[in-house]
C-alpha cells in the first residue's frame, strides 16, 4: 500500500493549520485561541460528563503494579480531570474507545500535569512515565511527561491503516513502572487527512505455499459448563448420583413436600460419598426438565429397601393435572440394589418438567442409588440433534478433556460402571463432574463423528505415573495391565490415540499445579520420556505461550516434543473492521514469534516444531448459555474466517487449531434444552473446512480486506475467501495470474446488514451460508456487506 510520508502529512497541514508543535512539546498552561480547531473525536474529552461518580465513557485498567485511579475535582479547562497515582510503581490507565475512520491519518493530542513522576527505583521494569498512546498501535505514543511539571502538551500523528476504531490510554508507566502522580485532562483526536480506498486482489497462483493441514480445522470439548453435560451428553438429569445432600443449597433435588424425611446415607453410598434414604411415603423430585409433546424418553433407577418399603413410583410429569405424568411402577425392593429400566412419553411441551421418585404406600425405607433420563433418540448417550450438527461440522481431531479442568482430573474417575462412577466438584470450574462422559465415551464420540482424538495429561496436580497408565489404557495391548483393564470394561481393541498433550496453560497462576518455567521444563521432559518409553507412535504437544515461556521450552524441550501449544482468546473491539482483525492479528505475530525461535535457537536446528494452536477464539459477553455460554453475532464470524485465512497464510507453522470451544461454553453451537443451533462462528468453520482449497498462494490486498487463496487437493477447482469487515457491498477488482479459470463456479457466503445479527436454537436463524452459482468471473468479484464469502472457481 502507498503511505504518505510523515513529512508530506506535516506540510500539508501546516498550510491549514500554521505552525504546528511536534510531539511532546510544553505549551503555556493558559491555551492559545487555535486558527480553526479540528472536530475531536474522543468521547468526553474533558472529562466534564459524569456517570456514577466517574468520567462517562472512561474505563481504568491495571497492567502491572498497583496503581490508583481519581476523578479529579481540578482541570486545565472546566472543572475535572483524571488522575492516576502509584508509591509503589504501577502501569496503568484510563481509556476510552473512539470511531476512526480506516486510511486517515490522526493527530492524538492532550494536556498532562505531574507531580515527581519517576520511573527509575520501583520493584519492577522502568516505565516510560505520563503519557498518551494507542492500544496494541504500537508505536504510536506520545512523548512522556516526568518529574514535576505543569500542564503540558504531548501529542502523536499517525495513520489509522484499516482500523475503525482505536482506544486512547491515559497512560501511567508505560511498558514499565511508574511512581508519583499524574494529571490528564483536553484529550484530542483530530482527522488530518483522508486517502482514498479502492479495494483490489491480486493473486499469484503459481506461487504456492505449504499446504494447509486439515488439523487447523480442529474442535476442543472440556468439562465446563453446559459444553459436555447438557450439551453433547443426553443426560437430563442434574447431580444424577446426588453429590449435594436432597434439599441442600446446590443441589436440584428436593424432597416432597408433607413426606417423610430424605437423609443421607454415607455408610452405605452407591456411587460418591453418600446415598439419599428416604423413609417411606416419601420421595424426592427434580423439576426443571425440558420435554417435547410426544416424545419418548428412557432412563433407569437403581433401588434397595425394605421389603414393606415399596411400591416406589417414578413418574414425569408435565402439567399440574392429575393425568399430566407418566408412572412406572416398582412393585418390590430387596436389601440389594436393583436396576429398573423405565420408558415414557410426554403428554406436553415444557421446559419445567419433573420427575418425582416415591413409595406413597409404603412404610419401610429405600434407597436410591442413582437415576438417569435421557431422550429416546440418544446416540450412545449422546444428543442426537447436537451429533447431527457435529457431523456438519466434520473436525478432523478433537481435544479433551481440558482446559483447565485436566490439572485436577483423575482420569481413573471415568471409566467403568457410569453408574458407579464417583461425581466430584469440578476441579476448575464451577457445577459438579459427574463421570459419565470419560476416555471410553470420548473415544466413542469421536467414532460417531470419524474424528481423531487429542487427549491431554494431567501434568498439574497429576504425576507421570498416572499419564503412562492412561496412555496405556488407551493404546496398550491386552497383555498390559491398563490394556486388560481396558477390555474388562469392554473396549478390548488399542484405541491408537496419535495425540497426546502434556498438561494445560502451566505457565498461569490460575492452573492447579503451577509451577515456575525452570521447574516445568524438568517436569515435561519427565513426562516425555515416559509416555515415549510406553508408546513410540505418539505425537507430543508441549505447553506453550508466546515469550518467555515459548522461548524456555523451545531452548530445552525441543528433543521432548513433535508440537507446542498456544493459546489466544480475543474479546469486544469498538469498530468492526477493528474488532474482525484481531484473531488475523494474533495468528500472524504468533507465527512471527515462531520463525524468529527457528532462526535464534540452536536447539532447533534441523527440528521442524510447529503450533498446536490448540485453543483460539472470541471470548466476551454475557453467559446467555449457562457457565461461560457466549453468544456469537455476525461480527465473529467474520472474525473466525480472517483467523482462518491467517491460518492459511502461515501453513508452515500451524499444524493444528482446535477452535475453543464446541457447545455452548464460548462455543460455535448453542443449545437449550431441547434444541441445538449452529452459531454464527460454526457456521464460518463449517464453510471453509467444506470448501477452502488445500494448497494457499500468494494474495496482496489492503485492509480492511482479509483475503486467502487456495488451490483444491486436485486442481480442478481454484478458492478464493474473501471477508469484507464494512458495511458497503463491494465489487473487487482481481488481478489472478498462474490459473486459467473457466469463469464458473460457487459462491458460499455469510453476509447481513446487521453486525450484531445471531442464530438462536428453536428459532429460524437470522444468518445462514447462502449458496448460488456463478458464471463470467474474470475480472472482479461481488462480496456483500458485513461478509464472509468463498468463491470456488473451475479450472480449465
Amino acid at each position: 500500500m502507498n503511505r504518505w510520508s510523515l513529512t508530506s502529512i506535516l506540510m500539508a497541514c501546516s498550510v491549514v493549520l500554521g505552525c504546528m508543535n511536534g510531539a511532546g512539546v510544553a505549551e503555556s498552561a493558559s491555551p492559545a485561541k487555535a486558527a480553526k480547531e479540528l472536530p475531536n473525536r474522543m468521547p468526553n474529552a474533558s472529562f466534564e460528563k459524569a456517570a456514577k461518580g466517574k468520567p462517562a465513557q472512561w474505563q481504568t485498567h491495571t497492567w502491572a503494579g498497583k496503581g490508583a485511579f481519581s476523578y479529579a475535582d481540578t482541570g486545565r479547562t472546566g472543572a475535572r480531570s483524571v488522575m492516576i497515582s502509584s508509591e509503589d510503581g504501577a502501569d496503568a490507565g484510563w481509556y476510552a474507545i473512539a470511531a476512526t475512520e480506516p486510511y486517515a491519518t490522526y493527530r492524538l493530542s492532550g494536556w498532562i500535569k505531574t507531580e515527581n513522576v519517576k520511573t527509575d527505583g520501583t520493584k519492577g521494569r522502568p516505565g516510560r512515565g505520563a503519557l498518551l498512546n494507542l492500544h496494541e498501535m504500537q508505536p504510536v505514543a506520545t512523548k512522556a511527561v516526568r518529574g514535576t511539571a505543569d500542564w503540558t502538551k504531548v501529542e502523536v500523528i499517525f495513520e489509522t491503516g484499516g482500523e475503525d476504531a482505536v482506544q486512547v490510554n491515559c497512560l501511567f508507566g508505560g511498558w514499565g513502572l511508574a511512581t508519583g502522580k499524574a494529571w490528564y485532562d483536553d484529550i484530542r483526536l483530530e482527522k488530518l487527512a483522508m486517502k482514498e480506498w479502492k479495494p483490489h486482489i491480486a493473486i499469484d497462483a503459481a506461487k504456492k505455499g505449504e499446504p494447509v493441514s486439515k488439523y487447523i480445522y480442529g474442535q476442543f470439548i472440556e468439562h465446563l459448563g453446559r459444553c459436555i453435560y447438557g450439551g453433547i451428553w443426553a443426560e437430563m438429569l442434574e447431580d444424577r448420583k446426588f453429590f449435594y445432600a436432597v434439599g441442600a443449597k446446590g443441589s436440584p433435588w428436593k424432597p416432597l413436600a408433607g413426606s417423610g424425611a430424605t437423609t443421607m446415607d454415607k455408610a452405605d453410598s452407591f456411587a460418591g460419598d453418600h446415598t439419599p434414604r428416604t423413609a417411606a411415603p416419601g420421595g424426592i423430585v427434580q423439576g426443571g426438565l425440558g420435554l417435547v409433546k410426544g416424545n419418548k424418553y428412557v432412563g433407569h433407577i437403581w433401588l434397595k429397601g425394605a421389603g414393606d418399603a415399596g411400591p416406589v413410583e417414578v413418574s414425569l410429569i408435565w402439567g399440574d393435572g392429575a393425568k399430566d405424568r407418566q408412572t412406572v411402577t416398582v412393585e418390590k425392593l430387596t436389601a440389594l440394589y436393583a436396576k429398573t429400566p423405565f420408558e415414557f412419553t410426554s403428554g406436553a411441551a415444557t421446559d419445567d418438567g419433573r420427575l418425582e421418585i416415591k413409595a406413597p404406600g409404603g412404610k419401610g425405607a429405600f434407597h436410591v442409588g442413582t437415576v438417569s433420563l435421557m431422550p429416546a433418540d440418544n446416540v450412545n448417550g449422546m444428543r442426537a440433534d447436537t451429533l447431527r450438527l457435529l457431523k456438519e461440522l466434520d473436525s478432523p481431531v478433537y481435544r479433551w478433556p481440558g482446559g483447565n479442568f485436566v490439572s485436577g482430573y483423575n482420569w481413573k474417575d471415568g471409566i467403568g460402571d457410569r453408574d458407579r462412577r464417583p461425581p466430584r466438584k469440578n476441579p476448575a470450574w464451577k457445577g459438579v463432574e459427574h463421570n459419565d462422559f470419560g476416555l471410553d465415551e470420548f473415544i466413542l464420540f469421536c467414532r460417531l463423528l470419524g474424528t481423531e482424538p487429542y487427549i491431554a495429561v494431567n501434568s498439574g496436580m497429576g504425576g507421570v505415573e498416572s499419564a503412562v497408565q492412561e496412555l496405556q489404557y488407551a493404546n496398550g495391548g491386552p497383555g498390559t495391565p491398563m490394556g486388560k483393564l481396558r477390555a474388562t470394561n469392554g473396549h478390548p481393541q488399542p484405541y491408537k490415540v496419535k495425540f497426546w498433550g502434556i498438561g494445560n496453560e502451566m505457565y498461569g497462576g490460575w492452573q492447579l499445579g503451577h509451577m515456575t518455567l525452570e521447574k516445568y521444563i524438568k517436569k515435561h521432559n519427565q513426562f516425555a520420556e515416559a509416555m515415549r518409553a510406553e508408546d513410540r507412535s505418539i505425537q507430543l504437544v508441549a505447553v506453550g505461550a508466546t515469550g518467555k515461556w515459548s522461548e524456555g521450552m523451545m531452548q530445552h524441550c525441543a528433543d521432548h516434543m513433535d508440537l507446542i501449544s498456544e493459546h489466544f482468546y480475543v474479546h469486544a473491539k469498538a469498530g468492526l473492521a477493528s474488532h474482525v482483525r484481531q484473531a488475523a492479528d494474533r495468528v500472524r505475530g504468533k507465527a512471527e514469534a515462531h520463525r524468529r525461535y527457528r532462526k535464534e535457537f540452536a536447539s532447533l536446528k534441523g527440528k521442524d516444531i510447529r503450533i498446536a494452536l490448540d485453543e483460539w477464539n472470541y471470548w466476551y459477553g454475557p453467559h446467555v448459555y449457562g457457565e461461560l455460554g457466549t453468544r456469537y453475532f455476525l461480527k465473529d464470524a467474520l472474525g473466525i474466517a480472517a483467523g482462518l485465512n491467517a491460518c492459511a497464510r502461515n501453513s508452515d507453522i500451524f499444524f493444528m487449531a482446535n477452535y475453543a470451544q464446541t457447545v455452548n461454553v464460548i462455543g460455535c453451537i448453542k443449545t437449550t434444552k431441547t434444541d441445538a443451533a449452529f452459531a454464527t462462528t460454526g457456521l464460518a468453520l463449517k464453510l471453509y473446512r467444506k470448501h477452502f482449497g488445500a494448497v494457499p498462494v500468494s494474495v496482496v490486498t489492503e485492509a480492511p480486506l482479509d483475503v486467502a487463496a487456495a488451490w483444491s487437493q486436485d486442481g480442478k477447482t481454484f478458492t478464493i475467501s474473501i471477508v469484507n469487515p464494512t458495511m458497503n457491498p463491494l465489487e473487487i477488482p482481481l488481478d489472478v495470474k498462474g490459473v486459467n479459470l473457466t469463469g464458473a463456479g460457487t459462491r458460499r457466503q455469510i453476509a447481513g446488514t446487521d453486525p450484531m445479527a445471531y442464530n438462536e436454537p428453536g428459532k429460524p436463524p437470522r444468518v445462514t451460508i447462502d449458496e448460488a452459482p456463478v458464471k463470467g468471473i474474470s475480472e472482479a468479484l461481488s462480496v456483500g456487506p458485513c461478509s464472509v464469502t468463498l468463491f470456488a472457481l473451475d479450472v480449465k
